[in-house]
């Protein structure tokens, strides 16, 4: 992997995990395109977590400081509850997971990432019972904290967001847009699903991080130990950069109107992969 390489498949990382379109699809796309071993790819795409995880904790400084002031509090249990789905269907996959990375069923998977988008449209929230959310939170400037919103979901809404993350552990389906869209169903306010969903991706890209280093020290092959190490810094650092434009956009931007784009543009992408996977094979 050269330089160039690592800076493009950075900047789509940063850009695609926190946009509803699936990063772990995208780089399993550009590893085809460039032609990167599978087992090298997904390596190199757990270690360009960490510079996305820079950037939740850059963004969310606010929640997380706040967080730390109440460790044993309910936004930490429930990150927990949100977090076992993942961990379990990471354990029962196993090797599966790793086959899956190849990318034989990657147009799928787009295309259903395009289906959970769309199911998003159906969902009406409550105006009025958001507006006296939002007077109430107001009211008493004394108790109102960044994190009010987040700890007004409920253990079980936490779990139902878990299991959306779980979904989403194939490559070619949307973590944020599965956990997201689980979220919404559950009438959660957008703007806090989306800062709970951030929130969610930190256990799970620390996670994913923690079993690289593990392969590293059992000396199975490891994007670091195989790839430049000044080249992999540039892949982590755009990885940041286009990271915390994307969770920018996504809580001052995203509307019911982007989630339809974006499930537009991952269905045509799906449908152009498979295309290529049946008939073309110019990449699969």
């Amino acid at each position: 992997m050269n330089l160039i390489e690592s800076i493009i498949l950075g900047l789509i990382q940063g850009v695609t995990e926190f946009i509803p379109v699936s990063s772990s699809g995208h780089l399993t796309l550009f590893g085809r395109v460039f032609d990167i071993d599978s087992g090298l790819m997904l390596s190199f795409t757990t270690l360009l977590h960490v510079g996305t995880l820079l950037s939740v904790f850059i963004v969310m400084r606010k929640e997380i400081m706040e967080i730390f002031h109440d460790i044993f509090g309910k936004i930490t249990w429930m990150l927990v509850v949100a977090t076992i789905p993942a961990v379990i269907a990471a354990v029962l996959l196993g090797d599966f997971l790793d086959k899956m990375f190849e990318g034989n069923t990657l147009g799928y998977q787009f295309m259903f990432t395009g289906l959970i988008l769309l199911s998003t449209l159906m969902i009406k929230q409550d105006k009025k019972q958001l507006s006296e959310q939002t007077d109430r939170n107001l009211d008493d400037t004394k108790t109102h904290t960044v994190n009010e919103g987040i700890k007004a979901i409920t253990y079980k809404q936490a779990l139902i967001a878990g299991i959306g993350q779980a979904v989403a552990i194939l490559p070619g389906i949307s973590r944020s847009g599965s956990t997201l869209a689980s979220l919404l169903f559950c009438k959660i306010k957008r703007k806090t699903a989306v800062k709970f969903a951030f929130l969610m991706s930190i256990p799970a890209i620390a996670g994913g991080f923690l079993l690289d280093l593990i392969k590293m020290i059992k000396g199975e092959g490891s994007a670091i130990t195989e790839i430049n190490t000044f080249v992999l810094i540039a892949g982590i650092a755009a990885a940041f950069l286009s990271g915390w434009l994307a969770m920018n956009f996504m809580l001052k931007k995203l509307t019911a109107k982007g989630m339809l784009i974006f499930a537009v543009y991952v269905m045509i992408l799906g449908t152009l992969v498979l295309i290529d996977q049946n008939w073309l094979h110019l990449v699969f």
